[in-house]
This record gives structure tokens, C-alpha cells and sequence, in this order.
């Protein structure tokens, strides 16, 4: 009996008679004369990986036909093969793994690269390899990725051994036989808040101590290592420091001598810093929060001292009024015409508040007696 077979223009036509491969069929229309069931045809398409077990037999038991259809891409260890399909890096094969790619429609060469003597690419090759996709499914990409800001400083990890310190920019690990992390420090000051800090005073007074503080990495690398979380360490430290501060001063010390303060916590954080790569630029208390009958108590205290303030200037300012009245006396008393402008600033004032004024001069008297009569200092008799 006669079969026809139609390959179309992109597949291959696997030929298969009683379960073994004999053939491979190129595009178009085939006729063969078979027995009833001992012929079949296995329809593949010719691009990309030929991920089927018929590859394998056909590079052991045909070799001549593997070698025609397909590349063999076979991986030894520490070294990882980049396929380029058509000039652009498709597919990336894993260290022990084979892969068999169709090489019939389209151009396929092989790049290996030895892992071992060179674990960072290149900035081309990690353009031209990070969108190829690994022949073989893995929890872990091929490349790791790293990406460091601008105001950034990035640690490469392999096996959590630190391997290279990274400037900005973007870079790429291969990811083949060790797990490579990454950690980014921002090299710009940071601040780190203390917030609501009880504390006891010397004279007993509950407070709530809130600082601030700025913390700026100097050494990456030793940052990075020294403590697993410095900005949580510089955090702790202040907590000590500033309840020794605090703790060894009344609540007017504290209130009274910020500067002070301030200065002893510096100091004690930057002596139990040490050399870690992280130097405190700035550090002072932002607020001190008193517990509410605490807080009315001192306010009365305030308002009592200004309040005799207020009343002490008062006096000092009655007494020099006094005392300048007194000199004003003395001088009229020796001096009848400063006595008389005197009585004439008088007038004036007292007419200031007197809308209208009709004087009379008769029986031969003038404005003149008026005056006198209106306004004496004289004493009376």
C-alpha cells in the first residue's frame, strides 16, 4: 500500500519504521510503499532547540543525518556556550547539558566562555547574552544582574565571599557554579531617628527623649561587613548613649545645657564606633518630651520668674520716672522761666482735650491774667 507524507516548508519529517528512525524528510510531498502500520511520520518544526529524544538517537545511530540538520551544543564543566542564532545570542547552555539546535533555516554558531577565569562580563557581552534564554529550566538565572546608583556603592558576593566592590553603573556575573548576591550602600548621609526614648533623670523625672542623627558611610567595604546592619547599630549605640547622658542629669541640667548633652553623645558613639566605615556627621537631641503635670508644674515656675521679671522692671522704671521728676523740680525752683514753660506745656495739654475755649477780657484784664489764673504751680497760701 502506498502513503503520501506533505512536509511543509518550515518542519522536518521524522521517518519512523518500527520504531526506528531511518530517515529524515525534507519539505514536499513523499510516497512510500508501506505494510499497513510499520511506517510513521513524525512532523517537527526546525527552529530552535529540538528538545525530543529522537535528537539524541540520531547524533548516536546517525550521525550523517545530526551533523546535516543539526548543531550540537555540548557543555563541559566551568564553561557555559552562548548559541548565536542569525548573529544574536539565543540561547545560553549550562555547564553538563547538551542542547541540539535546528540549524537548517537559520545560522547558528557557538560562543563558550570559561566561567571559571572570567565570572564578570563585559558591558557588550552583557547587552548581547542578557535576553537569551537558558536551553534547561533553573531556579537561578545565568547572569545575575547588578545595577549600582548613582550616589552608590555595590558589593558582589560569590558564595557570600566578597569578590569586587562596584562603582555606579550596570554589571553582569555569570551565575554558573556559585551563587552570586549583591548589596548597594548609599554613600550619601543618612539619618537615623531615636524616637521616644523613656528615660529617668537624676532627680527622678520620667522623660521622652527623641534624637536625630546623620550616619554616612565612609568605607563600603568594611560597612558592608563589620556589622550586618549598621544604621541598626548606630541606632543602638545612641540608645545607650544617650540614656547615660540623660540618666547623670536633672531635668534642669538636661533643659538647660542642650549643648552639653548633645556633645557627650557624640562622643560616646563615636568612641564605641570604632572603624566600621560609618562616621556620624551629626547627632543632637530634637525633642524632650515631659509628662503632662510635669509639664503644667514648669510652665507655672516660668510664668511665676517672668512675672517678677515683668515686675521688677516695672520698679526700676517707676523709680528713674521718680528720680527724673525729682531733677524737673529742682531745676524750676531755681528757674522761674523754665517754672513758666512748665505752666505752658500744661495749658497746652489741658487744651488738647477741650474743644472749644471763649475768653473774656474785661475790666481791663488781658489773656495774661487769664493764664495766671488758669495755671499756677505757685503753692498756695
Amino acid at each position: 500500500m502506498l502513503k503520501t507524507f506533505v512536509i511543509a516548508e518550515n518542519q522536518r519529517g521524522l521517518l519512523i519504521k518500527d520504531g526506528r528512525l531511518i530517515n529524515v524528510l525534507e519539505p514536499g510531498r513523499h510516497i512510500y510503499f508501506d505494510v499497513p502500520g510499520r511506517l510513521k511520520l513524525e512532523c517537527v518544526y526546525a527552529q530552535g532547540v529540538f528538545a525530543s529524544p529522537w535528537a539524541e538517537i540520531m547524533e548516536k545511530r546517525h550521525p550523517e543525518l545530526s551533523a546535516r540538520y543539526l548543531e550540537t551544543v555540548r557543555v563541559g564543566e566551568g564553561e557555559v556556550a552562548i548559541v548565536m542564532v542569525d548573529g544574536r545570542a539565543t540561547y545560553i547552555v549550562r555547564p553538563g547539558a547538551t542542547a541540539y539546535v535546528w540549524k537548517v533555516l537559520q545560522d547558528v554558531t557557538v560562543v563558550r566562555v570559561n566561567v571559571g577565569d572570567n565570572p564578570r562580563l563585559t558591558k557588550a557581552e552583557l547587552v548581547a547574552y542578557e535576553k537569551a534564554t537558558a536551553t534547561n529550566e533553573r531556579s537561578t538565572a545565568a547572569i545575575a544582574i547588578v545595577t549600582v546608583g548613582e550616589t552608590e556603592k555595590g558589593l558582589v558576593f560569590f558564595d557570600r565571599e566578597l569578590v569586587d566592590v562596584l562603582k555606579p553603573g550596570r554589571y553582569g556575573y555569570w551565575q554558573i557554579g556559585r551563587t552570586v548576591t549583591t548589596k548597594t550602600l548609599d554613600m550619601r548621609p543618612q539619618p537615623v531617628e531615636v524616637t521616644a526614648q523613656e528615660i529617668l533623670t537624676k532627680d527622678r523625672v520620667s522623660l521622652r527623649v527623641t534624637l536625630t542623627s546623620f550616619v554616612e558611610v565612609t568605607d563600603a567595604q568594611k560597612a558592608a561587613l563589620a556589622t550586618p546592619d549598621y544604621q541598626n547599630h548606630v541606632y543602638r549605640l545612641v540608645q545607650f548613649a544617650v540614656r547615660e547622658a540623660v540618666g547623670g542629669r536633672t531635668l534642669d541640667e538636661v533643659l538647660n545645657d542642650r549643648e552639653t548633652v548633645d556633645a557627650q553623645i557624640v562622643n560616646h558613639v563615636r568612641r564605641e564606633l570604632g572603624d566600621i566605615g560609618v562616621a556620624v556627621k551629626e547627632l543632637g537631641v530634637k525633642d524632650v518630651i515631659l509628662p503632662g503635670d510635669m509639664r503644667e508644674l514648669i510652665n507655672r515656675v516660668v510664668e511665676a520668674e517672668k512675672t517678677a521679671q515683668a515686675n521688677l522692671i516695672r520698679r526700676r522704671e517707676e523709680t528713674a520716672a521718680t528720680r527724673s521728676l525729682l531733677n524737673t523740680a529742682r531745676l524750676m525752683e531755681d528757674n522761674p522761666t523754665l517754672l513758666r514753660l512748665k505752666e505752658l506745656e500744661a495749658l497746652e495739654r489741658v487744651t488738647e482735650r477741650i474743644g472749644r475755649i471763649d475768653v473774656h477780657a474785661g475790666s481791663g484784664e488781658g489773656l495774661n491774667v487769664l493764664v495766671d489764673r488758669l495755671v499756677s504751680l505757685k503753692p498756695r497760701d
